[in-house]
């Protein structure tokens, strides 16, 4: 790997809950733990608000919480302080189709305002609804657009590892605004 640039990951609460230890069989277990794993090994870093880090507190894995400290002790943990982004949640709130939609959006807005401040990178893995749903919304909401997301557990389809090592770079496919496209059936 010949100097790839450090990208900020704004990782989700469900990865942290989601990551087992070497023990772990569940393929979503093991492969959050991989992914976690490839991030504190290669250059990129966590980055967090206090929202964020409440939601890990809550739900990470012994695992996760290792990690963490791990992240932590590296110097790869970055916590930033961000305000609410009221235009974005009154966007949200009004384009939301039903109480559902807006409820999940709501619950992962938190990691696309880090996202948006940062290096636009959500590693999550909410596919079926908060990535749908923005990925919807990003019709209408620019700043939607060109936010990567990535879902550790699907590493046939989307080599999460392979991209964390390759750089992280921003690939269409991985745009919000290119999910529904991408999606089969």
């Amino acid at each position: 790997m010949a100097n790839k640039i450090s990208k900020r990951l704004v990782i989700d609460a469900s990865v942290a809950r989601a990551a087992g230890g070497e023990e772990s069989t569940y393929p979503a277990s093991v492969h959050c733990r991989d992914f976690l794993k490839a991030v504190l090994d290669i250059c990129h870093q966590v980055v967090m608000t206090q929202d964020i880090k409440e939601e890990w507190d809550k739900h990470q894995s012994k695992y996760s919480l290792t990690w963490r400290r791990q992240m932590v002790a590296k110097k790869k943990f970055k916590f930033i302080d961000i305000s609410i982004n009221n235009e974005l949640w009154n966007q949200i709130e009004t384009l939301a189709a039903t109480e559902k939609q807006c409820q999940a959006m709501i619950k992962d807005l938190r990691l696309v305002e880090a996202a948006l401040v940062t290096d636009k990178i959500v590693i999550s893995l909410d596919d079926n609804t908060a990535r749908k749903f923005f990925s919807e919304a990003s019709a209408k909401i620019d700043e939607l657009k060109n936010i990567v997301w990535v879902n550790p557990d699907k590493v046939e389809e989307e080599q999460p590892i392979t991209w964390l090592k390759d750089g992280a770079v921003v690939e269409s496919d991985r745009l919000l605004a290119n999910y529904q496209n991408k999606r089969i059936g």
